[in-house]
């Protein structure tokens, strides 16, 4: 099981653009320090809050400072731009990583974006998104002349096509499909995971998810593959997790709860964003909880794998056992404000040299194998 951190990312009220560029920065080397595989990052326009417009040129500063970390968005959110644009740059990328890069896609999930680019209807934006995946990697496969003539998009080159001059040629990745393709999936009963499976993208299964729900991912998504002939496994599957590792169980708990933590932030801003967008849903802890017995301790509670490295360990396994055999373990990041770098640095360390260890050693290595890394554990 490959470990990695997927970011909003979430900035503090009064945090400016660089300082939260500058953070990142630090934290992405940090991660590749600590042994993490992946560092996932989203897009937003119209939310300082989650400051990062143009994720495709951030996470190519981070290139040339690593060696072996990949890099994914979470995500490009496809309606938002002209898919030829998309194309190019996510081209551009690719070759720049040396195929450390992963295309993350998904419809948009902040209201203020959705609003900036008049895409409040969520049935465009998901034919959007399709309209515009398939016509990128149309273009990936092609050369010139090009012809779009979709439902929202109409665009071409012909008249100025030059072979001699290279004139009319777009950007193409290093394979001709272009680097592996991923979906967010934020609902439990979304068709997107058995669209991925057919489609052969790989699900993001969301941090706000209850077990049951990342279960129904699985069930669309493993059915997806079968109708696809495709291999029925998790070694495309993504989840996203809050975890927050501590040296003992109560000292988890503390943190957790603590007035300046990070993890209670971030779900006191999600629960504010959702409450405003009439989608609680997301938060609640059974289906037919009323938007006002919504609590964000229970919330929080019922969602955040925490405790020490043996504690999270066993709350791995039981989750991975419960909802399915995904592959990829993504880590929600937290700000780094306060005493919540140090937290955290702990926390993705614990997490990244003595848990995934023990997972690892719990489902590819024989009972005798996995108990000598319990008992290191305890120790």
């Amino acid at each position: 099981m490959n470990l990695g951190m997927f970011l909003m990312p979430l900035a503090m009220p009064g945090q400016s653009l660089g300082e939260t560029m500058d953070e990142l920065t630090r934290k992405a080397c940090f991660l590749e320090e600590t042994g993490f595989d992946e560092f996932w990052l989203g897009e937003h326009f119209a939310a300082t809050s989650e400051p990062v417009p143009s994720p495709l040129a951030f996470l190519s500063s981070l290139v040339p400072q690593t060696k072996r970390l990949t890099f994914g968005t979470g995500v490009i959110s496809l309606p938002n731009r002209h898919p030829a644009v998309i194309a190019a740059e996510v081209a551009q990328i690719d070759h720049l990583s040396k195929g450390r890069f992963r295309f993350g896609i998904g419809t948009g999930s902040l209201p203020p974006d959705w609003e900036l680019f008049k895409l409040e209807d969520e049935d465009t934006r998901k034919r959007m998104m399709l309209e515009s995946i398939d016509m990128i990697q149309k273009i990936w496969r092609s050369g010139p002349p090009y012809e779009f003539n979709g439902e929202f998009w109409k665009f071409g080159v012909a008249k100025s096509v030059n072979a001699e001059l290279r004139m009319g040629f777009m950007p193409t990745p290093r394979e001709p499909a272009g680097p592996p393709i991923h979906v967010s999936i934020a609902t439990p009963m979304s068709s997107t995971s058995a669209l991925a499976g057919e489609r052969g993208w790989g699900p993001l299964s969301s941090s706000l998810l209850m077990t049951d729900g990342i279960a129904r991912h699985w069930a669309g998504y493993s059915n997806g593959l079968a109708k696809a002939g495709r291999p029925v496994n998790g070694d495309n599957w993504r989840v996203v997790r809050v975890a927050l590792v501590a040296p003992s169980d109560a000292e988890a708990e503390r943190r957790l709860h603590h007035a300046e933590g990070a993890v209670g932030f971030y779900f006191r801003y999600i629960h504010k964003v959702l409450a405003n967008a009439g989608k609680l849903a997301a938060m609640k802890t059974r289906p037919d909880m009323a938007d006002s017995e919504v609590d964000v301790a229970a919330a929080m509670n019922a969602r955040v794998i925490r405790g020490s490295a043996k504690s999270v360990r066993d709350q791995l396994i039981d989750l991975r056992d419960k909802a399915g055999p995904f592959e990829h373990l993504l880590i929600a990041g937290m700000p780094w404000n306060g005493v919540n770098e140090e937290w955290e640095r702990e926390s993705l360390t614990l997490l990244a040299r003595e848990v995934m260890p023990a997972v690892r050693a719990h489902y590819s290595a024989p009972a005798k194998h996995a108990a000598q890394w319990d008992r290191s554990l305890r120790q």
